[in-house]
């Protein structure tokens, strides 16, 4: 507040109001995971409105979006690489023996729940379908 930064203020004073949503929806105080888990919500949520506003061109809220991700990304748990990523497929595929689209749930089910909010789901779920043939 002292270094009148507007955006990382507003920035900061959204993801606390998200976390405290979660903590009424949920019923007691989130543990450290879990706020890391809301703040990497609210980053995915920066980012898909970021590619909204740059769609309509509407370039300084995209700006100003982007901005208020990189404090709050500060907060969310570190993302995976693609080579972690395409790791965790191999394992989960050779884990769960799936051969065909018909397994990908099992096999996004293993991945997800491994990953636990550090990569974007529909990124593996592409992933895994060319890894399936699909």
């Amino acid at each position: 507040m002292k270094a009148r930064d507007d955006v990382s203020l507003g920035a900061l004073r959204m993801l606390i109001s998200a976390i405290r949503y979660r903590e009424d929806e949920v019923g007691h105080e989130l543990s450290d995971d879990e706020v890391r888990e809301v703040a990497g919500s609210q980053v995915k949520k920066r980012t898909e409105s970021i590619e909204a506003f740059e769609r309509a061109d509407r370039s300084e809220l995209a700006a100003k979006e982007a901005a208020e991700r990189e404090v709050i990304a500060e907060f969310a748990p570190e993302q995976l690489s693609d080579e972690a990523v395409d790791a965790l497929i191999d394992e989960a595929i050779a884990a769960v023996g799936a051969t065909s689209m018909q397994q990908i749930g099992q096999v996004m089910g293993a991945i997800m729940g491994s990953a636990k909010g550090r990569v974007d789901g529909s990124v593996v779920r592409s992933r895994v379908q060319a890894r399936l043939g699909g």
